[in-house]
């Protein structure tokens, strides 16, 4: 299978492993149970789909469960087959008076280690800042991000609500910090607002890759621009039909990047809330979203490229993909 280039840890933790963190700490089980609380079973809105992903923040403010979360990710891609796998994750969401940005990533990359040492999957671990948190929460997550570069922390994002904090300069400062790093720079744009918002990510925070720009699609201005700025999009076409920013996987906004030829990679973003391995993501995208199948072979290819990794790990991968 592919590489999956877009996955974000809170949407990985598995119902059982819910229901054990809670026990251990003394959390009530939501109503309905675990199962209930962290999967969709059909497609809905963002605010939906969000409430999904968020059942799981209780369960993840400890760092055991944090590194225990973290190594399960890893051996669910292994299961099914991924060749490359990329753990997105806001780490401010999951801070505790007891438990610090710094340690919060420390516990996530030591798990993402554990799970490649058992199941040979190399990984890397992308740090997100998050729209909603105030300024010097994301300088402090941008360092510690920074502190961690070639130690098992690859990139750097930007996620959350864009309808409500549209402002991309606000984390410039956390971008230049990262850059300086060497950390690879990722942004979630265009999903929520306008086309023109992952033009911004690109020339003001020198984001490379653009996490889902669904309405990139609709400005060919845009588009054209992402072209010729070699601009990657992180397509995670499922998650888009369930938050409702896809009509269907043939209508999705994929085709249209593919056609003006840009470069696309795959995620399946959160791969627990929509019940979607990567493997059922590019099936999935073949049998009913009508990509052929060496169209899936140049997304492998753009993602040996553009995926955040060292060079002995990218050179391994291109001798497989080609």
């Amino acid at each position: 299978m592919g590489l999956n280039l877009h996955c974000h840890l809170e949407g990985c933790v598995r119902p059982a492993t819910a229901a054990d963190i809670a026990r251990e700490h003394g959390l009530p089980e939501p109503a309905g149970g675990w199962e209930a609380a962290l999967r969709m079973r059909e497609p809905a809105d963002l605010t939906v789909f969000l409430a999904h992903v968020a059942a799981a923040y209780p369960v993840m403010g400890f760092a055991g469960s944090l590194r225990r979360i973290a190594r399960e990710s890893v051996e669910d891609a292994a299961a099914t087959g991924d060749a490359f796998l990329e753990i997105r994750f806001g780490p401010a969401t999951h801070r505790r008076p007891d438990l610090s940005i710094d340690a919060i990533i420390v516990a996530v990359r030591d798990g993402l280690a554990e799970g490649s040492a058992a199941t040979g999957l190399p990984t890397g671990l992308v740090v997100c800042l998050l729209r909603h948190s105030d300024p010097d929460t994301n300088l402090e997550v941008a360092r510690a991000a920074a502190a961690h570069a070639g130690n098992g922390v690859v990139g750097l994002d930007v996620a959350g609500d864009e309808l409500l904090w549209p402002a991309n300069e606000a984390y410039v400062e956390p971008y230049r910090i990262a850059a300086a790093a060497g950390l690879g720079l990722t942004a979630h744009a265009a999903e929520a607002s306008g086309a023109g918002a992952a033009r911004e990510a690109a020339e003001w925070l020198g984001a490379t890759r653009i996490g889902h720009g669904t309405h990139v699609a609709d400005d060919p201005e845009v588009l054209a621009w992402a072209v010729d700025h070699d601009l990657t999009f992180e397509v995670c076409a499922t998650s888009n039909v369930y938050t409702g920013a896809a009509r269907s996987l043939r209508e999705h906004p994929v085709h249209a990047f593919l056609a003006a030829g840009a470069g696309v990679v795959l995620g399946n973003d959160n791969p627990i809330t929509i019940d979607r391995s990567l493997a059922d993501e590019e099936g999935d995208l073949v049998a009913s979203g009508g990509l052929l199948p060496d169209q899936l072979d140049g997304i492998d290819r753009r993602a040996v490229a553009v995926g955040f990794m060292d060079e002995g790990v990218r050179s391994a991968l291109r001798v497989r993909f080609g």
